[in-house]
């Protein structure tokens, strides 16, 4: 289980950490903006103009289009990599022979073996890497990791979780919606942050069975997942993660033998993020409710990125890191394989 937050880095050592994103688009602007004044040196992008709009973010930061630049560069200690996920992981193993430490988006790579020779990299150099699996940042699920360690909540039983969105015009020729250079569909989009977030409470599963469906979107790849994960011990998760979600839509449900803790929201278009806590009494019968509300603006992006400068700091391993993300992808990789050759489609 990952633990919950504790004080963020030194400022200081904060301040003098010095990055480089590659990908400027979505992810990449949010990963810059919570990065203090001046931290990125360089913006880099195969769209110039995006890699410019970062670049005015932050002082003395240039843009290019050339990844070589970014990894030449003796100034850079960490590289930022927000790519699609096709070329996540051919990235992020130049930037650790170039030397530098590294955080890249999920779900890292498309396969599992390529996550394992970045970590053979990693391991020669003693150089980091931690993977972006931000929502085990949101407030919501900090304060779930919290409860778990310090409440008597009963051993754990299943997770329930369902999270989707509908969608735009278009969406079917963004690259999302393409076997390259996304991978895959909708399962290794979003369905990998409920793998990654069901993992962290149940542990390992042994086993991994789901359908991959297409309801609507004409496209290649799957537009809804359902997925049934076990462990050994017989723990499930029942997941849905889907692209037709009318109105965006996040809620995790873990049940414990003695409790209940429900998450809805993540922010933004999904709600603010609430925690429900229901302690079951031994009467049974209707439980206490603590709810923890979380508004405001979403933390994950800053949180996440102060975990990583403190692992570069202290030179800890990074969690979740690379032994995380190819836990989460030869989950994904095996359900792939089972729904082979293609998704399923309605008439």
């Amino acid at each position: 289980m990952v633990n919950f937050i504790g004080d963020a880095c030194d400022m200081e050592y904060r301040r003098n950490l010095r990055f480089a994103i590659i990908g400027c688009g979505s992810a990449g602007s949010k990963r810059s903006s919570a990065l203090p004044p001046g931290a990125v040196q360089v913006a880099c992008d195969s769209n110039l103009t995006q890699a410019e709009e970062i670049a005015k973010q932050h002082h003395g930061c240039r843009a290019t289009v050339s990844s070589e630049d970014v990894f030449q560069d003796p100034d850079i200690d960490a590289v930022i990599i927000c790519t699609p996920h096709a070329w996540l992981a051919h990235l992020a193993l130049a930037a650790l022979k170039a030397g530098k430490h590294v955080l890249v988006e999920k779900p890292g790579a498309i396969t599992s073996a390529s996550l394992r020779e970045i970590q053979a990299v990693s391991n020669q150099t003693g150089l980091l890497v931690r993977v972006g699996f931000n929502h085990r940042y949101h407030p919501a699920f900090q304060k779930a990791y919290e409860l778990v360690a310090t409440e008597h909540l009963g051993e754990p039983m299943f997770v329930r979780a369902r999270y989707g969105h509908g969608g735009r015009i278009g969406f079917e020729k963004e690259w999302r919606a393409q076997p390259y250079p996304n991978g895959g569909g909708n399962l290794l989009d979003m369905g990998i942050h409920l793998i990654d977030l069901a993992r962290s409470f149940l542990g390992e599963f042994v086993t991994a069975d789901g359908k991959l469906l297409n309801f609507f979107w004409k496209m290649p790849v799957e537009d809804n997942v359902f997925l049934h994960l076990r462990t050994a011990d017989n723990r499930s998760a029942w997941l849905h993660s889907s692209y037709t979600e009318w109105k965006n839509l996040f809620s995790f449900e873990i049940y414990f033998r003695d409790a209940k803790l429900q998450i809805d929201g993540i922010g933004r278009s999904y709600g603010a993020g609430r925690l429900s806590y229901h302690r079951m009494l031994p009467q049974m019968g209707p439980p206490d409710t603590i709810v923890f509300d979380f508004p405001g603006q979403d933390p994950t992006w800053a949180q996440e990125l102060a975990d990583f400068q403190k692992d570069i700091s202290l030179g800890r391993p990074p969690c979740p890191g690379l032994t995380e993300a190819i836990k989460a992808l030869e989950l994904v990789e095996e359900i792939y394989r089972k729904n082979d050759p293609e998704v399923v489609r309605l008439p």
